[in-house]
C-alpha cells in the first residue's frame, strides 16, 4: 500500500484497494493502472505531498510532463487515464472532494497506422512451414499462430480458448473467441487452420477433454502437453524463437499475426467492412490501422529516387 494512502486513513485504503479489485475485470488494464499508480504516488511523496487527498491538479500536471519526456503519447495518455479513473473512484467513495486531473490535458496524440510489425504473406508461410510438427509443441505452436493469422485473433482470446470452442457447425470447423470486454465471437475456420487445428487436436489427444485449456505449456521432462494454460509471455517467446529459426529478421510479436491476417485479407480483395467484422472491431476505424497496403506502395516510390 502507497504511503500516501495509508496516512490517508482506513476508509481511503480500502477504498484505494476496491478500486484495482471491483472496478477494474481486465488483468492487463490492472496491471498497468497499477504501475501508472504507483509511479505517481511515489513522485509524489518525493515531491513532499503529505497525503492521497492534498494531491492537486499542479502535481498530476507537473508529473505527467515528466512523463512525457521519456515515454510516448500513448502511454502517457493511458498513464493518465489511470490517475483519473483512480481519483473519479475515490471522489464517489468521498475520500476525496474533486478529482485533481480532471482538468490536466495529455500530449496530443493522432495516428492512422499503427505500429505493429507486419509480415508479407509470403514470411507468414515460411514461418509456418518453418516448424517441425512431429512433436506435441511444435503442433501447439503452428495451430496458435495460425489461429491468429487466419482468424485475426488476439493472443488473449486464442490463449483463452478451451478445447470445446473449436466445432463442428455447418460442415465447418469453427472456432469460438472471447475477446476484450467479455465479446464472444465466433469464426468458421479457414481450410489451412482446419487442418492445423484437426492435427494438432487429433494427435495431442486434447478432443477427450473439451473444457480444458486448448493451448498449453509443456510438461517438464516429459515433451507432453500439461494441463496448465500456455501464459501469453510464453507464447510471446515462442513467436520470436520460431521466426528466428525461420530466418525472419523482423522483430515480431503475438499481435504482429493479427495485422498480417487482416492485411493479407484487404489485399486479395476484401473488405475493410468484412476485416472488421472478423476482426471484432466495433469501428472501421480500428481496422484501417492494421491495413498495411500502401507500405508496398511507398517502397516502391523510395526506389525512385535515383542518385
Amino acid at each position: 500500500m502507497p504511503a500516501l494512502v495509508v496516512s490517508a486513513g482506513e476508509r481511503a485504503s480500502v477504498r484505494f484497494l476496491e478500486f484495482f479489485a471491483s472496478a477494474i475485470r481486465n488483468p492487463h488494464t490492472r496491471r498497468a493502472y497499477a504501475r501508472a499508480v504507483g509511479d505517481f504516488l511515489d513522485w509524489c511523496a518525493g515531491a513532499g505531498v503529505s497525503s492521497i487527498t492534498a494531491v492537486q491538479p499542479l502535481h498530476v500536471a507537473a508529473w505527467i510532463e515528466r512523463q512525457t519526456q521519456s515515454l510516448s503519447a500513448p502511454t502517457v495518455r493511458q498513464r493518465l487515464a489511470a490517475i483519473r479513473h483512480l481519483f473519479d473512484w475515490l471522489v464517489t467513495g468521498q475520500i476525496v472532494p474533486h478529482n485533481p486531473a480532471a482538468s490536466v490535458r495529455g500530449p496530443s496524440h493522432t495516428t492512422k497506422k499503427g505500429k505493429t510489425p507486419v509480415l508479407d504473406a509470403t514470411e507468414a508461410r515460411q514461418l509456418l512451414d518453418s516448424i517441425d510438427v512431429t512433436t506435441p509443441i511444435g503442433l501447439r505452436d503452428r495451430a496458435l499462430i495460425a489461429l491468429m493469422v487466419f482468424s485475426f485473433a488476439r493472443v488473449g482470446a486464442a490463449l483463452a480458448m478451451r478445447v470445446e470452442d473449436v466445432y463442428v457447425q455447418q460442415r465447418r470447423l469453427w472456432v469460438r473467441l472471447r475477446e476484450k470486454g467479455g465479446k464472444a465471437h465466433a469464426m468458421p475456420c479457414h481450410h489451412t487452420l482446419e487442418a492445423y487445428l484437426h492435427e494438432y487436436l487429433e494427435q495431442t489427444g486434447l478432443r477427450d477433454e473439451p473444457t480444458g485449456p486448448l493451448f498449453r505449456t509443456i510438461a517438464r521432462g516429459t515433451g507432453q502437453l500439461s494441463t496448465t494454460p500456455l501464459p501469453q509471455a510464453n507464447a510471446y517467446a515462442m513467436v520470436r524463437r520460431r521466426a528466428l529459426a525461420a530466418g525472419i529478421g523482423t522483430a515480431i510479436g503475438n499481435h504482429t499475426f493479427r495485422a498480417t491476417g487482416i492485411t493479407a485479407y484487404l489485399r486479395n480483395g476484401g473488405t475493410l467492412e468484412n476485416a472488421a467484422a472478423m476482426a471484432n472491431h466495433a469501428s472501421t476505424r480500428t481496422t484501417q490501422l492494421y491495413d498495411r497496403r500502401h507500405d508496398d506502395i511507398s517502397l516502391d516510390e523510395v526506389e525512385r529516387i535515383r542518385v
